[in-house]
């Protein structure tokens, strides 16, 4: 083997010196400059020398130039439409045995009865069955796996019940039934209540205790759910629900209506058992039990009512609040 040339292990190294770029040099250190802002930059979309109009600018005009000669519109240049993320009501299940044969008793609207395949047929599920052919609901069979698909895996027990969308009364219709009832108009306005169990809650309540109707907010606030449904224990097919996208207009409405309002608080400066409106026209505002009443909410009714408890350290849930004060309203009232 030749060794000529040097040491054949020997690693061969160039000899020529740092290129410029790689930090070796005095060159390649050397700054080009400041960098332009794009702003400054008249090659630039963002360039705001008045020099020279923006590249965005020529290029949308040519295309609106361009889509006039051809006889049609465009939308270069026009802010892009907000796109509406809210989704619609769409018809919702409710699941278990109790509670779907509590919603065919109370008629609740629905649409179709779900059974899964090898589901004990005990009295509950008979009676659903039976309940739903007098009212020729569809009654459709299906594979367990299927059903559980339908309700996101929540606990079905084998049935469930599709129930339309809850179609809300108009405000205006609320009041109006309120006047003409033959009794003193009560009317129930929700604010921030966002769980459904406590609107179903309160839906029941109302109901029971005399009430003519509820008002919930359109936003930050529970709807008439099939949870609301459930727990409403059919009332909800019974007591019409307005929504509303301004709380405190709607309570000045009923104010200019007539109506005595009172915001349950619990620093109220009135006692809900000695309530000096309950027998006239009134509509009660109850809020979180957590944040209560929106302070311009308590500033706009009429009267801060509390209810005592023996702690200061408890709170009332708002459907307990809720029913406490409706059923103070119906003593009084007899």
């Amino acid at each position: 083997m030749s060794t000529k040339g040097g040491h054949p292990n020997r690693r061969k190294t160039s000899k020529a010196g740092p290129k410029i770029g790689s930090g070796g040099g005095k060159k390649g250190l050397a700054g080009k400059g400041r960098t332009l802002k794009a702003e400054d930059r008249p090659w630039h979309k963002q360039y705001q020398g008045d020099d020279k109009p923006r590249k965005t600018q020529w290029k949308q005009s040519k295309e609106r130039a361009k889509a006039a000669s051809e006889g049609r519109t465009t939308n270069i240049g026009k802010a892009k439409p907000r796109r509406d993320t809210r989704r619609s009501d769409e018809a919702e299940l409710i699941l278990g045995r109790n509670p779907v044969l509590e919603a065919l008793r109370a008629k609740v609207p629905a649409t179709a009865l779900y059974v899964a395949f090898g589901t004990d047929l005990d009295d509950r599920v008979a009676e659903s069955v039976r309940l739903a052919g007098n009212r020729d609901l569809p009654i459709k069979e299906l594979a367990r796996r299927d059903l559980d698909r339908r309700t996101n895996n929540a606990l079905h027990q084998g049935i469930g019940l599709q129930i339309e969308p809850y179609e809300y009364a108009d405000f205006d219709g609320l009041l109006e039934i309120s006047r003409t009832s033959g009794t003193a108009p009560l009317l129930v306005a929700l604010d921030g209540v966002t769980d459904p169990r406590n609107l179903g809650a309160i839906i029941r309540s109302t109901a029971a205790f005399g009430g003519h109707g509820l008002i919930i907010p359109s936003k930050r606030a529970a709807s008439v759910t099939a949870v609301a449904w459930r727990t409403s224990a059919g009332a909800a097919a019974r007591l019409p629900v307005a929504k509303v996208v301004n709380l405190t207009r709607t309570i000045q409405a009923c104010q200019q209506a007539g109506f005595m309002t009172v915001a349950l608080d619990g620093g109220g400066d009135v006692d809900v058992f000695d309530l000096p409106v309950a027998t006239d026209p009134l509509l009660i505002v109850v809020g979180d039990e957590g944040k209560g009443v929106s302070r311009l909410v308590s500033e706009t009714c009429d009267h801060r009512v509390g209810i005592p408890i023996a702690s200061e350290v408890e709170s009332l849930n708002a459907s307990v609040a809720a029913s406490i004060a409706l059923a103070e309203v119906q003593r009084q009232r007899r």
